[in-house]
């Protein structure tokens, strides 16, 4: 019969028993609000010109203020929109064969990147991610400086034990190249 584990070790041997998680992850919901602030702060600049065409254009008449109100509504709506269906359609999955990236709805892109091919890795975490535990993951692989699988919005826990997965592959991947030499 085994020994129960530690305490100290009863948060690895969790980790280890759920880790890779199977089939396809979605985002945390923390990674909603980091898309919903990135698409008000692209959508705004576009508002606050289309809004001051209009007042310059619509000046002398008295529904000028439901104009803007209906411009300002259409380009949160359009924020919404755009961080919803960037949330709602992304989704990562860890297996034998490597790591793959789902996208969109209507227009599905699927990325598979074999563990063979990961070159190097890069977390890249901004002030929002920071501040929302988010991280962003980028796996390079062979080939010229566009071959990187880039996903954003992964909780930071999930990002890190990803990294350090492919990184062990990959000094396996070299002490193995190593052996053969």
């Amino acid at each position: 019969m085994s020994e129960p584990a530690s305490p100290e070790n009863a948060e690895d041997a969790e980790d280890a028993q759920s880790w890779p998680p199977q089939g396809w992850q979605s985002l945390p919901r923390r990674a909603y609000r980091v898309f919903l602030y990135v698409s008000l702060l692209i959508t705004a600049p576009f508002g606050l010109v289309a809004s001051s065409v209009l007042y310059g254009n619509l000046r002398h008449h008295d529904w000028k203020w439901a104009a803007i109100a209906a411009l300002w509504a259409a380009a949160l709506s359009f924020a919404l929109w755009l961080a919803h269906k960037r949330y709602r359609y992304t989704f990562w999955k860890l297996d034998d064969d490597g790591f793959a990236v789902r996208r969109g709805r209507l227009w599905q892109w699927e990325t598979r990147v074999p563990t063979s091919r990961v070159q190097h890795l890069d977390l890249k975490r901004g002030p929002l991610e920071r501040h929302h535990t988010l991280a962003s993951l980028v796996l390079h692989t062979a080939g010229t400086r566009l071959s990187a699988v880039s996903i954003s919005g992964l909780d930071d826990g999930d990002a890190e034990r990803l990294r350090d997965h492919f990184s062990r592959q990959i000094d396996r991947q070299e002490d193995d190249d190593i052996a053969d030499a």
